[in-house]
């Protein structure tokens, strides 16, 4: 991360201290939390964590419970805050709305509507750091982005690594126009499970097995499928997804 960068981000205390001389502290420290160390618990989370350790791009797909969002998460922000210099400057979090795709629908604001799809990475901050505000405290020092597919058209993300999560709610269409709005210096990370989807159209269903057709011929990317020997959420969830599975019911 750049100094001015660091610069832009500083409290108005950090900045008198800073020209007062006093030394830079590390990013962490300076503000003032600092995050959890996860180690990998199966097989497929280590060769994610080594595959996003030597600078590939990610494709996490399979079963609920297995981590996947977590890791995503864990994986980029421990890149980002570990480092002063990182070259990475935020996260960008990336998911379509469902059901309509059309966030008219919903009461409020577009920063009103986006919100509850955003939870999720609430409670992750919480867990990864210990504190319940650390994802709005990310948020204000523009470290975290969250944008909806709605509206990423036109963008161009540089500089950052990008996480599009519940991937399987996303249309062909979605996935390509976020996959192209890659720039420069990006690390992209796609989460989720087509057997999960909120589609009922086959059409869209097929239309995420060729974008994972195609990820799957990308050299940038390590695509890693999840089953139930990856679930660490639970041992009852593991149970319930393992029979859930041998009868073949789709929820």
């Amino acid at each position: 991360m750049q100094e001015e960068e660091i610069t832009k981000r500083l409290t108005r205390r950090e900045k008198r201290l800073l020209r007062q001389g006093k030394p830079k502290e590390n990013y962490q420290e300076k503000i003032n939390f600092n995050l959890k160390h996860f180690h990998p618990l199966t097989e497929n989370q280590k060769i994610a964590f080594s595959s996003f350790d030597n600078d590939k791009n990610l494709m996490l797909h399979g079963i609920a419970g297995t981590g996947k969002s977590f890791m995503a998460m864990y994986l980029s922000l421990k890149q980002i805050l570990s480092n002063p210099e990182c070259e990475y400057k935020k996260i960008v979090i990336v998911r379509s709305v469902v059901p309509t795709r059309d966030m008219g629908f919903l009461p409020g604001n577009n920063k009103e509507k986006t919100k509850v799809y955003e939870a999720p990475y609430y409670a992750i901050c919480t867990e990864l750091f210990g504190r319940g505000d650390a994802y709005e405290y990310l948020k204000s020092r523009n470290l975290i982005e969250f944008i909806s597919t709605s509206f990423i058209r036109g963008i161009t993300l540089n500089d950052c690594i990008v996480i599009v999560d519940e991937m399987q709610n996303a249309t062909l269409h979605e996935l390509d126009s976020v996959i192209t709005r890659i720039g420069h210096n990006c690390k992209v990370i796609f989460c989720g499970d087509f057997r999960q989807t909120d589609f009922t159209r086959e059409h869209e269903k097929n239309g995420l097995v060729d974008f994972m057709s195609i990820i799957r011929r990308l050299k940038s990317f390590t695509f890693i499928d999840f089953n139930e020997h990856d679930i660490v959420r639970s041992a009852m969830v593991k149970d319930y997804i393992i029979q859930k599975d041998k009868l073949r019911i789709v929820a």
